[in-house]
């Protein structure tokens, strides 16, 4: 007997590519979802229909009613609720397909509880929305030989790109360091449309179907792999990135096993401040801020009051964004430092 449902997936399995060995070995594959918003819930909702078996999402998030216009798995319901999004998601992923094992986590990723969050599956996707997180999974990835996809979506654009350790360019060879923070648009200053979510998410569901169903083996393989997707929906734009050569020079993670974001030598912590309702989260090293540029942007965010050392933004009611120039941030209002970081990479993109 097969290992899956033949009548459910003829369509999928007559498609020569996937053919009846790899529905097989998409059944038998775990994947990790990092981030269940608006790609992750894309990702995760295809993967689950596609039949893979065994699915854990990751997210330290609930669902807002400004999360709907793109965050497919979700709906009213689920707002009014205030459950976690894993838990909304789990719900209805388990409702498309029985058969799939969901395994919420409501969880932030961090060094600590990396290897407890990653470790068990074949694959990583990315469904974050801050470079720390990426940087982790790639660093996890590279240093345990997993295979990911990385993926990322604003305004009406778009990228992704898999990485097979060993074999192609990683994120630190595209990206050496992380952008300082509040030095990139992030969805919450500068917007995005449902549409460039749904296709980058549908995107990085393909390269997830490809790595675990044919996954790359020889320099032919590896040359084909070797591609960063980017595209604009807006102006009709779609291009591949050609990283062969980068993947032949590598970088320190991958070629040096240099791993600082999961030793804990980058990123920043967050603390919850003594007798105040507040949390504070500690900037990168190095990661300063300029106060004017994120003023400006932050408008769109709520009332910015700002001087030469502060910007506050009333990021949502009773909650209260203060950043500082040395890249340090306050967030007053909450005890929460899942939230707090939350709303320091929505804010900051750090």
């Amino acid at each position: 007997m097969k290992a899956y449902d033949e009548e459910r997936y003829s369509r999928q399995v007559r498609f020569g590519q996937v053919g009846t060995v790899g529905q097989e070995r998409l059944a038998a594959a775990r994947v990790a979802v990092v981030g269940c918003g608006a790609l992750g819930s894309v990702v995760a909702m295809a993967l689950v229909r596609a039949g893979v078996g065994f699915l854990r999402l990751i997210d330290r998030d609930v669902p807002e009613v400004s999360n709907l216009p793109r965050q497919v798995l979700f709906d009213e319901a689920d707002v009014a609720a205030g459950l976690p999004k894993v838990v909304a998601a789990a719900r209805h992923l388990g409702r498309i397909n029985g058969a799939a094992t969901i395994e919420p986590a409501v969880a932030d990723l961090t060094a600590a509880n990396a290897a407890r969050l990653l470790g068990g599956v074949d694959l990583l996707v990315d469904g974050t929305d801050n470079f720390a997180a990426r940087f982790l999974l790639n660093e996890f990835a590279c240093r345990e030989g997993l295979p990911w996809v990385h993926g990322g979506a604003i305004g009406a654009e778009g990228r992704v790109l898999a990485v097979v350790p060993g074999r192609t360019a990683c994120l630190r060879c595209l990206i050496p360091e992380p952008p300082a923070p509040g030095s990139l648009p992030t969805c919450d200053t500068a917007g995005i449309i449902g549409p460039a979510a749904l296709v980058v998410g549908a995107v990085e569901a393909a390269e997830a179907m490809k790595l675990i169903v044919s996954p790359p083996g020889d320099d032919a393989d590896q040359r084909r792999w070797n591609r960063l997707l980017v595209c604009d929906l807006w102006d009709h734009v779609w291009r591949t990135v050609d990283l062969a050569p980068l993947a032949e020079r590598g970088c320190p993670t991958c070629r040096e096993h240099d791993h600082p974001w999961l030793d804990g030598r980058l990123g920043g912590e967050a603390v919850v401040l003594c007798g105040r309702e507040a949390v504070q989260v500690a900037a990168p090293p190095g990661g300063t801020v300029d106060l004017q540029a994120f003023a400006r942007r932050a408008a769109v965010l709520g009332k910015v009051t700002a001087n030469p050392w502060i910007v506050r933004v009333v990021v949502e009611p009773g909650i209260e964004l203060a950043v500082f120039a040395d890249g340090r941030a306050i967030v007053s209002g909450t005890r929460d430092e899942a939230r707090a970081r939350g709303i320091v990479a929505r804010s900051l993109g750090a």
